[in-house]
């Protein structure tokens, strides 16, 4: 089944003309329209052109003759290899239809499905100043095109909107963004956002075999430098043995090893006591360490995101956004995680596993509060049974 050229195939093919360079590749050829419209062009040297479909590029071999075009079957960039210096295409980006079960406009359940695995993959195919060209509709969710371009590091310029029917059109002119560029260049690759902080982003990536994090400052809550901060911080964690792994960091980012895990709420629920003790321990000693370092990571007395344990029953604490230093006697990390293992939700996760009393844990977070020696903070580790 050939997807004949429509609204939206000229107005893609409209702004092809104007940007398509170098080597070019077009998803979803078609009818063939963006492949011919872009080898027309003095600066296309050549033109990849793929379809899921046998049929359409058998028919397009025998239609369309042009020595910078090649014809390839491939579903999406399974059967694509090397990087590419304009990107076209112009995906099924309409809800599924069960009755009408056609492949060219279907683009899934909710219409962005086939856009959104297009951009899991497409930074390993564009060129560092490549650019993609993109249309699709007000029914494909414009919302979430936008979540997908942004979550892949990706900026985006709205070319054009064209209102049809029951719907608008848009075409975006999509580039690298600056830091994705840098990352790239620091060879990490299948870069793809995790989630939101209150300062960062965080996005996932892989180096050399091994996924790693990347954290960067959020340009839409008004502060700057706080990552640069957190990252300082992570650096003198590591020497104290806390922390994520630090790899390297630039402006307003910094990458470390990815931690492997679960949260804690998830570890206290399914563990047995002897490591839920081994682990609380573990956690309370690193705490006890930023104390005597005069550090605040905040956030200690609800760590439900803030303690990940691994292998071994080994804990480490992530997330030092709010890390400050302070004098020795004003640091509370031990204090705030006595707040936790006395709490209701604490409680509840480990109901029927370990034993603290909690009248006597407070007696002694405040002693301990008073005079951070080794004695009274080992009276804390004893009280956990």
């Amino acid at each position: 089944m050939i997807y004949e050229p429509r609204e939206d195939s000229y107005l893609l093919a409209k702004y092809v003309k104007k940007y398509a360079k170098g080597r070019v590749l077009d998803i979803g050829t078609g009818s063939g329209i963006q492949a011919m419209t872009a080898a027309k062009l003095n600066k296309v040297k050549s033109v990849l052109a793929i379809d899921i479909q046998k049929e359409v590029i058998e028919h397009c071999r025998q239609t369309i003759k042009s020595r910078k075009i090649s014809f390839r079957c491939s579903n999406l960039f399974e059967n694509v290899s090397g990087k590419f210096d304009a990107i076209i295409f112009n995906p099924p980006y309409l809800p599924e239809d069960v009755k009408l079960k056609d492949i060219t406009i279907d683009g899934g359940k909710k219409g962005f499905e086939v856009l959104e695995r297009f951009f899991d993959s497409v930074n390993g195919f564009l060129s560092s100043d490549g650019i993609i060209l993109i249309v699709f509709s007000s029914l494909t969710n414009k919302d979430k095109v936008n979540e997908f371009v942004s979550g892949h590091l990706l900026e985006y310029k709205e070319l054009e909107m064209q209102r049809i029917f029951f719907e608008e059109l848009y075409v975006y002119l999509i580039k690298k963004s600056e830091v994705l560029k840098m990352l790239e260049k620091k060879k990490i690759a299948k870069i793809k956002r995790l989630a939101k902080g209150h300062r960062g982003l965080i996005f996932t990536g892989m180096l050399k075999n091994k996924k790693v994090a990347v954290k960067i400052q959020r340009k839409d809550i008004g502060t700057s430098g706080t990552v640069n901060k957190e990252a300082k911080g992570v650096k003198l964690l590591n020497r104290h043995g806390m922390g994520p792994k630090f790899l390297f960091a630039g402006k307003d980012y910094f990458a470390y090893e990815f931690v492997e895990g679960v949260f804690i709420p998830e570890f206290l629920e399914k563990a047995i006591k002897a490591d839920i003790i081994k682990v609380l321990k573990d956690v309370f000693a690193q705490c006890y360490k930023m104390d005597t370092l005069g550090l605040n990571k905040e956030e200690m007395h609800h760590p439900y995101k803030h303690i990940i344990v691994g292998k071994n029953n080994k804990a480490t604490l992530i997330d030092f956004e709010r890390l400050k230093k302070t004098r020795v006697e004003n640091s509370f990390n031990v204090t705030q995680f006595c707040q936790y293992v006395t709490s209701s939700k604490f409680r509840a996760l480990v109901s029927g596993k370990i034993i603290i009393d909690e009248k006597r844990t407070r007696k002694i977070a405040a002693e301990y509060k008073k005079n951070k020696t080794k004695k009274n903070f080992n009276d804390i580790l004893d009280n956990i049974k």
